[in-house]
């Protein structure tokens, strides 16, 4: 049994981290940081609450630590973990600089640790179908790639500290998990161009972004999310010579997660044949279109990836620190790209090793 320590209870820690763990064999959600309140071990009895991230990693039994705190906040307490001698899963973005994840890079690799970046959006259902018609080449050759993950929050987000710019805003919160999947799926990019703004009124930071990603081949994807729209564009539509793939709405796994403390039901991550995506094909004559049954979603994958990794078990799926590396620096040009008004072309040869 993996022992496990969270540190915060907000919405990631409450909502994702907790449940998935508490649902995977082999680990313990066995202590949590909460500086005042004592929300954690109301809703998981016998659980130790730390009030600091010293008193945790003080505690030797603790081998998994989970850092769930705001964005800004995830650099400091991760280099704290991993000098503890403890391995880290760190929720999205790892670090608000690529040079900052190099670093946390650097130091796992060197004293032997694992860095686990949660980038759970790997184990969506809408992604996992978007993997199958791929592999599967139902399109023919790929031209374009849109992917949009769009939200309605004309007032304040749920978590106030996201208004902060320092935090990085919905560029390098939902942008990670974007990008992230678009790099699974196409490979590093030749060169990018976005722009990123404030849209809701008020201060605050940005809350809406294109990211276009150009490849060598011809293949471009476009990247976006704004948390101004009452009717979302399709979650997915991916364009190729021979077709389309559409898939609209969202993963439902958040919204469940919301409700529950552990995953229970036998029926997790199904979704009903009204939500299933549509694939058009047709070179000669009129397309015809016909649905396409979505693939289980689960994000327990992750952590029973994390289990096996730390027992020995070479991860399949898993993102790995460097591709945190990678997607924080596509995010890092995304930036200058908006602040530049130009295309940014991406140089790789500084990649961590």
């Amino acid at each position: 049994m993996i022992r496990v320590g969270l540190v915060g209870f907000g919405l990631a820690g409450r909502v994702f981290h907790a449940p998935l763990i508490s649902s995977v064999e082999g680990l313990e959600l066995a202590a949590i940081v909460e500086r005042s309140s004592n929300n954690a071990a109301e809703r998981y009895p016998g659980i130790t609450t730390y009030r600091t991230v010293d008193e945790l990693l003080a505690d030797a039994s603790i081998k998994l630590v989970v850092v769930a705190t705001p964005n800004a906040s995830h650099f400091p307490i991760a280099m704290q973990a991993l000098e503890a001698a403890k391995n880290v899963v760190v929720d999205k973005p790892v670090a608000l600089t690529s040079a900052e994840i190099r670093e946390l890079t650097e130091l796992a690799g060197g004293i032997g640790l694992h860095l686990f970046p949660f980038h759970n959006r790997r184990f969506d259902n809408d992604f996992q179908t978007l993997c199958k018609v791929l592999n599967e080449h139902h399109v023919g050759r790929n031209v374009q790639l849109d992917s949009n993950l769009d939200r309605w929050r004309p007032g304040q987000t749920r978590r106030p500290w996201k208004e902060d710019a320092d935090q990085g805003g919905l560029l390098f919160d939902i942008g990670t998990h974007l990008v992230d999947q678009t790099l699974v799926l196409f490979g590093l990019p030749g060169s990018v161009g976005a722009e990123t703004r404030r849209e809701r009124d008020g201060d605050g930071s940005s809350d809406s972004f294109t990211i276009r990603l150009h490849y060598m081949t011809g293949f471009s994807a476009t990247l976006s999310s704004n948390l101004l729209s009452s009717l979302a564009r399709p979650r997915f539509h991916l364009r190729g010579t021979r077709g389309n793939f559409w898939k609209w709405g969202l993963d439902p796994q958040e919204e469940a997660l919301s409700k529950i403390t552990r995953i229970e039901s036998s029926t997790w991550g199904q979704e009903p044949q009204n939500q299933w995506g549509t694939l058009s094909l047709g070179v000669d004559g009129d397309p015809v279109a016909k649905p396409v049954p979505t693939e289980i979603g689960d994000y327990r994958r992750f952590y029973s990836e994390v289990r096996d990794a730390l027992l020995g078990t070479p991860s399949k799926e898993l993102a790995t620190a460097t591709d945190a590396w990678r997607g924080a620096r596509i995010l890092e040009w995304a930036k200058q790209s908006s602040d530049e008004h130009r295309d940014i072309e991406c140089d790789w040869s500084s990649e961590p090793a």
